[in-house]
């Protein structure tokens, strides 16, 4: 059985959080492996893209950006680490690869959004409108989706805690028209 690169970074990444939790407190664990996480995303990025490229991109830490309009925009490998976006409007925008570490996205609109291969640990999704968005890969550790909307969504390889994952799968219905994998089995049900 051929495994792709991207099913084995998963795993790895899965299997050294899992491993820091084993050998260290469990906040401490997350912490670190969180900061581990972001520091290789960071490298990977440096190493995939030039400094030119990069300087490109959106940067909007610790900003507010609360009820803005950002529908149908790129932000790929950008950041929007401890933004406040509650309200909104992020649907059928590129956030792939990007850093969402403790985001407030409260109501926001992230309806069709790309979230594959993002940080978004300790992020707040609680409300949000999150219909057939793409989260493959999304690493979520510590992050809320209480009374999001999550219709159509695909979660494939996505790192959740496992009291969201219990709850999503409650609510997990409809299948993703970019992808065609339904909610429920992106879950993992």
């Amino acid at each position: 059985m051929r495994i792709s690169s991207r099913k084995l970074q998963s795993l790895l990444m899965l299997f050294g959080l899992i491993l820091c939790f084993l050998v260290s407190t469990p906040a401490y664990a997350l912490d670190s492996a969180l900061e581990s996480l972001a520091q290789e995303r960071a490298l990977q990025q440096e190493g995939r893209f030039g400094e030119k490229e990069m300087s490109n991109q959106p940067n909007y830490v610790l900003t507010n950006v609360t009820g803005r309009d950002f529908h149908g925009q790129d932000f790929s490998r950008s950041s929007f680490a401890g933004a406040i976006a509650r309200d909104a409007n992020f649907s059928n925008a590129n956030l792939h690869g990007t850093t969402l570490t403790r985001v407030d996205f409260l109501g926001a609109n992230l309806e069709g959004v790309d979230l594959s291969d993002t940080l978004a640990d300790r992020a707040n999704f609680k409300g949000t409108n999150l219909r057939n968005a793409v989260l493959t890969n999304m690493v979520a550790m510590g992050s809320s989706f209480a009374g999001a909307d999550i219709e159509g969504a695909d979660f494939s390889y996505a790192v959740l805690d496992s009291d969201d994952q219990r709850k999503l799968c409650l609510e997990a219905e409809g299948v993703n028209p970019t992808t065609g994998i339904a909610t429920y089995d992106s879950l993992e049900c």
